[in-house]
């Protein structure tokens, strides 16, 4: 018998870290990193030696930085010359009034020094075609207050220069401990601004309306919230927070911003409303941790936030208890497969937070959870800061989203035309970092449905991510970011792409549109796809490219249906050298304006997502309710409707349309998310992303995408497995019940063996055993097989 070949491993990497933690506080000491996004601005204190690094991270961004001195401005103190007009600082009052990028805490320090925000100057630093990446860093010659803005302005849709985010970065030449660290400025003027101390809890008064913020100042910390019905407690009644009334009012295991954000006391009386949330997962199942949990461990004597709440609450007449259930903020929980619940560290960043609103009159406990025995506070407990602010002032109810784990959080935003659209309903959702309709209270999904198959309709399709991308090495970078054959795209044209990674699976699909020879606007479905194509171009060593965001700058409404082009034939005006709406080919694009050539400028594609002829319509978001109205006045002889997101996902699944996170993933390939045709592996020459895997792949494939029609009147859903006999040979990715067709159908990831159009599968219910829908494998798309409506 041969003794097994046992080869030395690899010499570790000292410059290796251990441990890789994104977004947590910087192990340099001293070390700190701000954000300013578009029209912001960030005021810094700095020491005599520190150093003040602008990045311009994206390239062709003005920075513009105000140094303040004692009673003065000092741009000598950080070796600059102020010669320009502080432009952002001049409209600062209105941003404070609407709690913008801490203008309050800049506006205070003008104040202190006797200045007016439109008389400052500031030296400005960058141009219109710096790099990305570009950087300058200067060095504090004594004690001073640094303003960092980064002017905006409004991006016609024609243009391609949007403004983007810079970055700043400090480095202190005598670092501070961490027990100094700063929370973000408040959100407003607070009536309550208190650090709860690591291992304690803090009760505290808050009145109907008015807004709790909880903060976890380092990240990775938990923070119990305990909240009673101020009344009841004079009346001798304790009415608390109550976990299972609220989830089985609300259908959620926690509360969340949007229509299911309120959490319920015993009564079924809404306490407080969740207003904002940053991080996205906290837990309402566990008991605040108590003397017993960690007795069992080995560790009696232990501090514990129950006990440190009997302390805080004993004022308010509340009797103690041994185990208090809470509102457990920033608290990682979860059931695994086995229903066993499960922890780990939280996934809260320092700065993050949960916003809540009283719904009454209420008292409150908060406290920074002292637990070290366990990775719930990734093993070192830190503090909590709380703000509660008057009801006053209006808070966005918003999530909080990140493209990169060490990004700065996004809020959800309204779109541009969400003053039209929440006209015509309450009923909304998030989606990727807006609030989208997912039906019309006049309408419904189905009439909405009907509208479009058979008359017109508009939808708010404003989260699709716009990217610009251009310079001299952009056709480059696109030929090697997407699987299409970019050269081949003439101005005016767009063409639908996948994305891929080098393994072949999918990134992100997206619409690649061509304004000019290196000017190209690329509308992909993720943040992320835009921060690719810069790793792409650092990587391949395209210095001439500039890839920047302008989702924010750009809304845009689909017009969909048999009559959408007689809709837009007369409303949109075009220069004569663009191609007028009425004679727009499939997958083309013009440019025009609204009514005539002083109306407001507009985008005009051939493009959709409804599997009807259609068009979208991209314009700045100050003009989209103007859109919208011209749009709604010129479809009313049509019979135009608004549309949802729940009819789109009945339009999109009969008409074989793939959707992200559904459909297809970063572990699916093009040809097995049923989009093939966009990888022409014979007659693109060049390489590109993921070809070497997509030939072995195409060459071998083992799953494709199919249609199922279901017997019966039994629903499928995404990720149901599909069985033939006891073995699964697919998935269900997307299901429906289909108007037009009359059945429930399915979209489904299937073996190969078994994709023959007639196969007889079984779509599988509760365990997957059990209960079992019979079905059948039908061609895709199951609605208007030759795509004739969309090319009419």
């Amino acid at each position: 018998m041969t003794a097994p070949l046992h080869l030395p491993s690899p010499p570790l990497d000292p410059a290796r870290p251990r441990l890789i933690q994104p977004g947590l506080l910087s192990t340099v000491p001293g070390h700190e990193r701000y954000w300013v996004r578009p029209g912001g601005v960030t005021a810094l204190d700095l020491a005599p030696g520190d150093e003040l690094t602008v990045v311009d991270r994206f390239g062709a961004q003005h920075a513009e930085v105000t140094v303040l001195g004692t009673g003065r401005e000092d741009g000598e103190a950080l070796g600059l010359r102020a010669d320009a007009p502080a432009s952002v600082l001049a409209g600062l009052e209105e941003e404070a009034a609407r709690a913008q990028d801490g203008a309050a805490v800049v506006l205070r320090a003008l104040a202190a020094r006797g200045l007016r925000p439109d008389a400052v100057r500031a030296a400005r630093l960058f141009g219109d075609w710096s790099p990305a990446g570009s950087r300058e860093t200067f060095t504090a010659q004594r004690h001073l207050t640094a303003v960092v803005a980064a002017p905006t302005w409004a991006m016609s849709p024609e243009e391609q220069n949007p403004p983007s985010d810079l970055m700043v970065e400090v480095q202190r030449a005598n670092p501070r401990s961490r027990r100094g660290i700063e929370v973000p400025p408040p959100l407003a003027e607070p009536i309550l601004d208190v650090r709860v101390d690591r291992a304690t809890a803090f009760a505290y008064e808050v009145k109907a309306g008015d807004y709790i913020q909880v903060i976890d100042v380092e990240g990775r910390q938990c923070s119990d919230f305990l909240a009673f019905d101020a009344r009841a407690l004079q009346e001798g009644r304790v009415l608390g927070l109550d976990a299972n009334t609220t989830s089985h009012i609300e259908g959620h295991s926690c509360p969340q911003p949007g229509l299911c954000g309120k959490f319920y006391d015993q009564d079924m009386d809404p306490l407080v409303e969740i207003i904002r949330d940053t991080v996205g997962r906290h837990d309402t199942f566990t008991l605040a941790c108590n003397a017993k949990y960690y007795e069992d461990f080995g560790y009696p004597g232990h501090v514990n936030c129950t006990d440190n709440f009997n302390g805080a609450l004993a004022r308010y007449g509340v009797a103690p208890r041994k185990g208090w259930a809470a509102l457990n903020l920033f608290y990682n929980t979860m059931f695994d497969e086995h229903h066993v619940l499960v922890f780990d560290e939280p996934w809260s960043r320092p700065g993050d937070y949960v916003m809540m609103q009283a719904q009454r009159d209420l008292v409150c406990a908060s406290s920074a959870c002292p637990d070290d025995i366990d990775p719930s506070n990734g093993w070192v407990p830190t503090d909590v800061h709380l703000r509660v602010y008057p009801a006053e002032r209006r808070f966005s109810v918003a999530i909080s989203r990140r493209v990169t784990p060490d990004a700065e959080p996004t809020l959800t935003r309204q779109t541009g035309f969400h003053p039209r659209t929440s006209a015509l309903t309450r009923q909304f959702t998030e989606y990727r970092n807006f609030w989208l309709p997912t039906h019309y209270d006049a309408h419904g999904p189905i009439a909405e449905y009907w509208a479009c198959r058979e008359r017109v309709a508009v939808m708010d399709l404003s989260a699709l991510r716009k990217v610009e991308v251009l310079g001299p090495d952009a056709e480059a970078l696109l030929q090697y970011a997407a699987t299409r054959n970019i050269r081949r795209l003439s101005e005016g044209q767009v063409v639908y792409t996948a994305i891929c990674n080098d393994t072949g699976g999918m990134i992100d699909d997206a619409t690649v549109f061509r304004l000019g020879d290196n000017n190209f606007r690329v509308v992909p479905g993720d943040d992320y796809t835009g921060e690719w194509l810069r790793e792409v171009a650092a990587a391949r060593g395209l210095d001439r490219v500039w890839v920047k965001d302008s989702t924010d700058q750009l809304h845009n409404v689909a017009v969909q249906g048999p009559a959408s082009r007689e809709v837009l034939r007369d409303l949109v005006w075009t220069p004569p050298h663009r191609t007028p709406v009425g004679e727009l080919g499939w997958f083309r694009f013009t440019i025009g304006r609204i009514g005539d050539h002083r109306g407001t400028p507009v985008v005009v594609s051939r493009t959709g997502y409804s599997g009807e002829l259609g068009y979208e319509l991209f314009c700045h978001p100050d003009h989209a309710p103007a859109v919208w109205d011209a749009v709604w006045e010129a479809g009313r002889p049509h019979g135009l409707a608004p549309l949802g997101l729940e009819a789109l996902d009945m339009l999109r699944i009969e008409s074989g349309l793939v959707f992200a996170g559904y459909d297809f993933d970063d572990q699916v390939d093009p040809f097995e998310a049923g989009i093939g045709f966009t990888v022409p592996l014979k007659t693109k020459e060049d390489d590109f992303s993921g070809r070497e895997a997509l030939l072995t792949r195409k060459a071998y494939p083992q799953r494709i995408l199919v249609g199922l029609e279901l017997e019966g009147n039994e629903p499928a859903g995404h990720g149901d497995p599909v069985h033939v006999g006891r073995f699964r040979v697919g998935v269900v990715t997307s299901a429906t019940r289909s108007p037009v067709l009359r059945k429930n159908i399915a979209l489904c990831r299937m073996a190969v063996e078994h994709a023959g159009p007639g196969t007889a599968v079984e779509v599988g219910k509760l365990d997957g055993h059990q209960k079992r829908i019979p079905a059948t494998v039908v061609p895709l798309p199951f609605y208007d097989p030759e795509k004739l409506r969309p090319r009419s």
